[in-house]
């Protein structure tokens, strides 16, 4: 390890020190009398809620199973918070209650009884308690959003004792979650944060001035954490619709009651919708870079028939650092960034210069993506470099991953200069060329990816290259990189040569895959962000041996 390692790893260690003794400081003793104080009288609305949601879940957990998490919860008439739950992901959904949209679906009494018995069950167990997992920041911000949008569901019929206690504990929940907002983990917990403190400012009587704080910290967290072309700073494009559906009901809610909409809101909103586009695959998937995992339809959906600001895809996001090669039917995203910084670095994958490729309704080429369920070390898995459809060096990641249980798994080296070109060609083809430094350090060698769509969208040229910065054209002693392709689990492979790969989706569109400099070879895979769990797949790789193949071209076509 070089000094310069050692160095950046002792700032890391002493500015998460420091973090969390600020933490510790800013809390103080917590305790249920801390956070005391008046319980109002009645909610003023229940916001809307977009999430999908699923009648056979609801019909589950009436009858006491609770189907979460790719997991499912027999309780036998147990309290399901008295019972060992099946995972951390688990507990979190669990007690993050957004499975009450759920009960929305199913028979109304039914869905009321089992709501109030599970909801009181929650404030004996663990709602007089602070501490622990159903008290995480980001828990509790889902919770709050949670009771008040499914408050409907929650108190009909409920007897004047239960509404008091469901009151009490949510106006005791919102102002610990006031007292602890600054010192949440920063990206999307934070921002989820102000969002439910926002929402609960105008659902809960409450002062004008509590209104306007909770609106400007709402705009100060929106202005950091939007960027200026709609992506998210996490650099994930899941995270961007994550927040749109909590987003929209919000703005719909300071609407409906005629309030003052926070100043960044609106036009928060409208910056995120032409960035979903981007990353969507003419399919309606979203690309899997940075941490996203899959996408239903119907989630996508529910947001972007929302969505007023029309036109097409923009062809690169300049602040996320991504950028989209399409014609006509042929579609590319390349990640040609680097993470914003150690704090949003958390679920950051090592996946700069990655693409994906899709054509028509069809996704060809895809990176593994997230397990939404998976344990830890999958999901650590999904953020390699090997897990995405790039060139790996010396079975190495191009960005290092901590496995410190004090630093937590963000980044901290590798990867920290992307240089991108973008050239439009007159006959109409479009390219980019990227080239990132996460192998300068220990290898001293660059990495340049070179990406070309030509103009009738139905052949695509791509050049892998390796070299000395001080020396372009010098030989590389030694190394072997490996350039892989993740192919979609749907796509049929069929070899014609040893160096060509034909690729057929299931509704007979094909390409073909050819490498005259080295051969195309096919390989077990998996891929992580199918919604039925981890499943098998295949991936295409080239090998470069660099004493001998410092580059490689490789061609797309489609077949006729």
């Amino acid at each position: 390890m070089q000094l310069s390692d050692r160095q950046r790893l002792l700032y890391l260690y002493m500015r998460e020190g420091w973090r969390r003794f600020s933490r510790r400081l800013a809390l103080g003793r917590i305790s249920a009398m801390r956070f005391s104080g008046g319980t109002p009288d009645r909610l003023v609305v229940a916001p809307t809620d977009l999430h999908p949601a699923d009648s056979f879940a609801g019909e589950e957990i009436v009858a006491g199973r609770f189907p979460l998490a790719g997991r499912v919860l027999e309780c036998d008439g147990e309290s399901p918070f008295a019972l060992e739950l099946p995972s951390e992901e688990f507990a979190v959904r669990l007690h993050s209650f957004g499975w009450l949209r759920h009960m929305r679906l199913v028979d109304p009494e039914k869905a009321a009884h089992t709501a109030r018995f599970i909801v009181d069950d929650w404030l004996q167990s663990h709602g007089r308690v602070i501490g622990g997992l159903a008290w995480r920041p980001d828990v509790v911000a889902q919770r709050i959003i949670a009771w008040l949008s499914h408050s409907p569901v929650v108190l009909k019929d409920a007897d004047y004792p239960f509404y008091r206690r469901f009151l009490k504990s949510l106006a005791f929940q919102v102002r610990y979650l006031r007292h602890v907002a600054d010192t949440t983990r920063d990206g999307e917990p934070r921002l989820r944060v102000r969002i439910a403190l926002a929402m609960a400012s105008i659902a809960m009587p409450a002062s004008a001035s509590r209104m306007r704080r909770a609106a400007r910290h709402l705009d100060e967290e929106l202005d950091r954490q939007i960027l200026p072309d709609g992506g998210h700073s996490s650099r994930n494009p899941r995270a961007a619709l994550d927040v749109l559906l909590d987003l929209l009901p919000l703005r719909q809610t300071y609407v409906n009651l005629g309030h003052d909409v926070p100043a960044q809101l609106i036009p928060s909103i409208d910056r995120i919708f032409p960035a979903l586009r981007f990353f969507r695959h003419q399919g309606g998937e979203l690309a899997l870079f940075n941490g996203a995992t899959y996408t239903l339809a119907n989630e996508l959906m529910s947001v972007l028939r929302y969505d007023e600001t029309g036109g097409a895809p923009f062809k690169a996001l300049p602040q996320s650092r991504y950028d989209r090669l399409a014609v006509k039917e042929t579609v590319v995203l390349m990640d040609t960034g680097a993470p914003k910084s150690v704090d949003l670095s958390a679920t950051a994958a090592a996946g700069a210069l990655s693409i994906e490729m899709s054509s028509g309704r069809n996704r060809f080429i895809v990176n593994s993506g997230r397990p939404r369920f998976a344990g830890e070390a999958l999901r650590q898995m999904a953020r390699t470099t090997a897990a995405h459809s790039v060139a790996t060096l010396n079975d190495t990641s191009s960005s290092r991953i901590s496995t410190s249980r004090f630093l937590g798994p963000i980044v901290v080296g590798g990867v920290s200069k992307v240089d991108v070109s973008r050239a439009e060609r007159q006959s109409g083809a479009d390219s980019v060329t990227a080239t990132h430094d996460g192998y300068l350090k220990r290898f001293g060698l660059l990495y340049e990816r070179d990406i070309l769509v030509a103009a009738t969208g139905s052949e695509i040229r791509g050049r892998e290259r390796f070299y000395k910065p001080a020396d372009p054209d010098g030989a590389i002693e030694k190394g072997t990189a490996v350039v892989r392709f993740h192919i979609h689990p749907t796509i049929q492979l069929y070899r014609v040569s040893a160096n060509e790969m034909r690729l057929i989706a299931p509704d007979g569109e094909a390409w073909a895959l050819t490498c005259i400099d080295v051969a195309v070879e096919e390989e077990e895979d998996v891929f992580f962000a199918d919604p039925s769990g981890v499943r098998a797949s295949r991936q295409l790789t080239l090998t470069m041996p660099l004493a001998k193949v410092a580059e490689v071209q490789w061609s797309l076509m489609r077949q006729r």
